[in-house]
């Protein structure tokens, strides 16, 4: 139990359904679909739509999405890939050719086919009760009459308008006289609005063909890009399993490859090989240990991680040896100075929102345009902001994860869920572009490890060994930071938080849900 003398936030108890997200209007939907008839589906998609238009910076119509699904009835979790590919005509040589030696960040070569609107409409032909217009009611009204932006938001926008993220079409909508929004200016996007009401007409059609299609084409060659209307028209999400890992009598489960979760689990494998409940939990030994582990894992994934059909090396990543062998390489007093290096004998911004209803229908969806506000390019028509997910490839020839036209790109979202004798028990998920396996293992550990609630778990201080820089938060301690530096941490206090996430653990014995909800970020978890 937190100390009521202290900031902090109480859990959030229901029975009938709950819905955590990083925007308060967007729960408040979700849990009125619920009571509108809906099950955690429609209140998933439909907090989803509304996020777009709440969270701009994170999420939208023209990004992609992954969901894991437990049905009412059954401990089976089921994955649905959202991910688009990259248009046919892209192609790794020429960008090599053109003096590019990595993917460009905001640029119409990076942008991806979104894939969540196709994701979103079979979910809901698949799973929902509703209608798919009635769950895209509420965030046409959103579009059309505004939304007051939000503290968090309002801090995102500005540094994308002092960074000058956005460009073009972008940035006549997402600006006004080229000044990001205050807390509490309304924001209204009746372009979009008129994109959303075509898809509740007709479903994906209504996006992936027809004029919205063929906004996003011109404006994208336009802009460079060698898209098509057939690489919209062949958009296609797909159900694939699971993947996971026992940490300590806990089961964490994943979304397989082309997201980051075999990340996650490789990463618990590692600290599982220490007593991490033997430590201080927000102590500098318990943060070193679990950045060296952290660099280690990320490091097998930036090496095998691609498209599912040409991750070759999952079964390597799971491997318990896999990880005992990565544990060895530690120093429990020392930074690793080429994690990459040490390793090779071994292996020869995004919104994320939770819904559990009455019948214990659970929904993990993370839903995100990648970096803030994507590519910064949206179509000139309908204003969809575009992904820059192909930022997500390499462009070293030969690697796994390579660019090429038709080929999904490593991302970094994953929703997760935590099982325990068979049951679910916590759907939960950090946002935060490559954080976010950190934040899995971290929330994770500080439940299995320390005994904390899923409030107090998300709430506590966070770290990240972020490449050679290790990314902490001001909730440590200086001693904690002089102690880190000592062990040859280079220490970085990031402008932003790390990360922002949400839970709902399921009670199976009392027949009751408890949400959370990051305060990092703008939202919260409400139930009824």
């Amino acid at each position: 139990m937190r100390d009521f003398h202290l900031p902090g936030r109480s859990a959030v108890f229901a029975t009938n359904g709950i819905c955590a997200t990083s925007h308060p209007l967007a729960a408040k939907t979700a849990i009125n679909t619920l009571e509108e008839g809906g099950n955690a589906v429609d209140g998933a998609l439909a907090a989803a739509f509304i996020l777009g238009i709440c969270e701009p910076q994170m999420t939208g119509i023209g990004g992609d999405c992954f969901a894991l699904l437990k049905p009412a009835g059954s401990e089976q979790v089921l994955a649905l890939n959202g991910s688009g590919r990259a248009p046919a005509g892209l192609d790794a040589a020429i960008l090599r050719a053109a003096g590019h030696g990595e993917m460009p960040l905001r640029d119409a070569k990076s942008v991806t086919i979104p894939g969540a609107v196709d994701a979103f409409c079979k979910l809901s032909q698949d799973w929902g009760k509703l209608e798919l217009a009635q769950v895209l009611n509420p965030a046409i009204h959103a579009a059309e009459d505004g939304v007051p932006v939000a503290s968090r938001t309002a801090y995102d926008w500005e540094i994308a308008r002092r960074e000058g993220f956005l460009s073009g079409t972008a940035k006549d909508l997402y600006l006004k006289n080229g000044q990001a929004p205050k807390p509490g200016d309304l924001f209204r996007a009746p372009w979009q609005a008129n994109a959303m009401r075509r898809i509740a007409k007709v479903g994906r059609a209504g996006f992936y063909q027809g004029e919205v299609a063929e906004d996003m084409v011109a404006s994208l060659r336009a802009l460079g890009g060698s898209h098509t209307l057939e690489d919209f028209a062949a958009t296609s999400c797909f159900y694939t399993q699971p993947i996971s890992g026992m940490y300590k009598g806990t089961d964490l489960v994943e979304h397989p490859p082309n997201g980051q979760g075999t990340t996650a689990i490789l990463l618990a494998n590692i600290l599982a090989h220490f007593d991490l409940a033997g430590l201080d939990p927000f102590g500098a030994t318990r943060a070193h240990l679990e950045a060296e582990a952290a660099k280690l894992a990320y490091d097998a994934r930036d090496q095998f991680l691609a498209d599912a059909d040409y991750t070759t090396r999952l079964a390597h990543m799971l491997a318990p040896q896999t990880a005992s062998d990565l544990a060895e390489l530690i120093d429990p007093k020392r930074a690793l100075s080429n994690p990459g290096k040490s390793a090779e004998n071994t292996h020869k911004d995004t919104v994320y929102l939770t819904v559990v209803d009455r019948d214990r229908m659970a929904v993990s969806l993370i839903y995100s345009v990648y970096h803030s506000f994507g590519s910064g390019l949206a179509s000139d028509k309908f204003g969809i902001l575009l992904q820059n997910r192909g930022a997500g490839f390499t462009l070293e020839k030969g690697h796994p994860n390579e660019a090429a036209g038709g080929k999904r790109p490593m991302h970094t979202i994953i929703p997760a869920m935590l099982k325990e004798a068979g049951k679910v028990i916590m759907p939960f998920g950090v946002m935060g572009g490559a954080y976010q396996p950190t934040g899995h293992v971290r929330v994770l550990s500080n439940m299995v490890d320390f005994g904390l609630s899923p409030q107090s778990s998300i709430d506590a201080p966070r770290c990240f060994a972020d490449g050679g820089v290790l990314r902490i938060e001001r909730g440590y301690s200086d001693n904690v930071l002089t102690k880190l530096e000592a062990m040859g941490h280079q220490i970085q206090v990031p402008e932003t938080p790390l990360g922002g996430a949400q839970a709902i653990r399921i009670d199976h014995e009392r027949g009751v849900m408890e949400g959370a909800s990051d305060g990092r970020k703008d939202g919260c978890a409400i139930g009824y």
